[in-house]
């Protein structure tokens, strides 16, 4: 069966063409078949970006980026950053390079299972775990996503709290040491995003605790 975190999709390439309107400003997404939330930005994902920290110089990472919307939107509102859009889904990295482009930003596109092909490190990295992939599948890139953050990096994750969300908040602060909350509201009461600071020294903590082995 075809999924939006396969590699390759066997549904037909039938691009359409999607708004997103944020910070009063008009983006253009293409998206298709057999990518996350095809008809429409997702809510979640939208939250996130509303709520991420973001610092001139700093080097971004959109990671299960899908067609591209987050890295899109973060290089537009923040030229001085560095953006990375990553995803496993080749259909996903052919849209994400094409929204690029028609955003007229740049952004690295580049297509990765999790980590794979990313030898980086980032100050943060945005964070829409594929739930629908599995908890296992979640809870490796949010390991894997502490051992690509540079030193006060920060993991920027979004989930519906009483789905996965509360779980991945456990998981962050054994990991980091700590975890800050944004509750959304309104349109965005059912997401909460959860931020981690990879502080100095945790590194050594972690592995005497038994992760990341």
């Amino acid at each position: 069966m075809e999924h939006y975190f396969s590699e390759k999709q066997s549904s037909k390439f039938v691009k359409r063409k999607i708004e997103v309107h944020l910070f009063n400003k008009t983006f253009y997404f293409y998206t298709a078949p057999g990518v996350f939330s095809k008809t429409r930005f997702d809510i979640g994902s939208e939250f996130l970006v509303q709520t991420a920290i973001i610092k001139n110089g700093w080097k971004v990472l959109d990671l299960g980026c899908g067609y591209g919307a987050v890295g899109v939107i973060i290089k537009a509102m923040h030229p001085n950053v560095e953006v990375w859009a990553a995803d496993i889904n080749e259909r996903a990295v052919h849209l994400a390079k094409m929204n690029a482009e028609l955003n007229k930003v740049k952004i690295s596109v580049i297509k990765s299972d999790s980590f794979s092909n990313l030898s980086m490190f980032f100050d943060t990295i945005l964070f829409n775990p594929p739930q629908a992939a599995g908890l296992k599948l979640c809870y490796k890139m949010i390991e894997d996503s502490f051992n690509h953050l540079r030193e006060n990096g920060v993991l920027q994750l979004v989930a519906r709290h009483n789905k996965g969300g509360s779980r991945f908040e456990k998981l962050m602060l054994e990991l980091f040491g700590n975890v800050e909350i944004v509750r959304g509201h309104k349109k965005y009461s059912k997401y909460t995003v959860y931020k981690s600071e990879k502080k100095s020294g945790r590194i050594e903590s972690i592995l005497n605790k038994g992760f990341l082995k």
